[in-house]
């Protein structure tokens, strides 16, 4: 078997509708276009969410609430999740490039440590943010937090 020789199965490909050839085509006459109107027409094209002169649904559902455009994003990861990574990979810094590459944190996330779960050793964590009382678990076990 070559590249050359590779066809798709049997049946797989059709080949298309050819429209506008003709009575004996089927698809003939006004080319499945119908008849009159701006539809029929070259270089017809309706407005996104048009619906034929009906209220469109983006105008018809009221506005609510807002977005905080000074709002800052982090991505929580919480203690249970530190404590497995401890376990699992016998760590004892926990930095981004750690949580980048375990497939926690994105290369651009800002990251805040959040304090579900409990910790069970000592570590040092480098993050943007933490919670009260994530800093309060870390530090009480004789770890250290790097706000970065």
């Amino acid at each position: 078997m070559k590249l050359n020789n590779l066809k798709p199965a049997i049946g797989a490909v059709k080949s298309s509708k050819r429209i506008g050839r003709g009575t004996g085509s089927g698809r003939g006459g006004t080319s499945t276009r119908g008849h009159k109107g701006a539809g029929s027409r070259s270089g017809n094209s309706t407005k996104v969410g048009f619906e034929g002169g009906q209220m469109p649904l983006q105008r018809r559902i009221p506005k609510f609430g807002f977005k905080n455009i000074n709002r800052i994003e982090h991505t929580g990861i919480n203690l249970d999740v530190l404590q497995g990574l401890i376990e699992k990979y016998n760590l004892t810094v926990i930095d981004l490039e750690v949580l980048r590459s375990h497939g926690l944190a994105s290369k651009n996330d800002l990251v805040k440590i959040l304090g579900r779960g409990e910790l069970k050793a000592k570590i040092e964590v480098k993050a943007h943010a933490f919670t009260a009382t994530a800093k309060a678990a870390i530090e009480a076990l004789g770890g250290s937090t790097v706000t970065i």
